[in-house]
């Protein structure tokens, strides 16, 4: 079955160049598209796609705020959100992760990335620009020890391993392989540290890892 999408991006040619490459990938559908966030929120809402693609700068509501609406906090039943921006700006990025996107781009980042952010997203994964992950996690991760959520359980040494190597940018796959473990139980323990530090995503999974300095440096670039 295709990945369901609906893109989002206030100028024609970007929007119209953006589900033309998605419905040229396999397994991947263009469902729906509109010009700017609020359409954008109201389509996803009635289509329910597995995956929107967002433009942050759009008029109305932002891709920012989109995204939040469809996956943010207190969203009971939340879409998969990626962002893709023509600008190389932390803030964001931050701003788009912490809203609960599942993915950050940059518009020249090809078809190739483009759909493997998608399927991350689908299922369930997340995959961000390499070009900007390390520096963005290290550049907003300087906070107060105080104010940094502990585990509501002592985590296990193989989901402290599972953790460092989620934070390092690895998939699933590239986790089992480098743990000698198998999927499934790379899942588990995915599972089991969302559940321990109270997050909804591998990207907010990684944030963590920065913010309670498990994790200093890392991300593959």
């Amino acid at each position: 079955m295709s990945v369901r999408v609906v893109v989002a991006d206030d100028q024609e040619i970007v929007r119209t160049g953006l589900s033309m490459i998605l419905d040229a990938q396999p397994g991947i559908e263009v469902v729906g598209a509109a010009p700017d966030g609020r359409q954008a929120v109201e389509l996803a809402r009635s289509l329910r796609p597995d995956v929107c693609l967002f433009d942050i700068r759009m008029p109305g509501i932002d891709g920012i705020e989109a995204t939040r609406l469809l996956a943010g906090p207190g969203v009971a039943d939340p879409i998969a959100v990626v962002v893709i921006t023509t600008f190389d700006l932390d803030e964001y990025v931050y701003a788009a992760l912490r809203a609960g996107a599942r993915g950050f781009l940059l518009k020249d980042a090809g078809p190739a990335l483009l759909a493997q952010a998608v399927h991350a997203a689908a299922s369930g994964d997340a995959l961000i620009a390499p070009s900007v992950t390390a520096r963005l996690i290290e550049a907003f991760t300087d906070v107060e020890p105080g104010r940094v959520v502990q585990p509501i359980e002592p985590l296990t040494e193989r989901e402290e391993q599972v953790l460092a190597a989620v934070a390092g940018g690895r998939t699933n796959s590239e986790v089992a392989k480098e743990l000698y473990i198998t999927l499934s139980t790379v899942k588990s323990h995915i599972a089991s540290l969302m559940a321990k530090i109270g997050v909804r995503n591998r990207v907010e999974m990684a944030i963590w890892a920065y913010e309670t300095k498990r994790v200093r440096s890392g991300f593959r670039t």
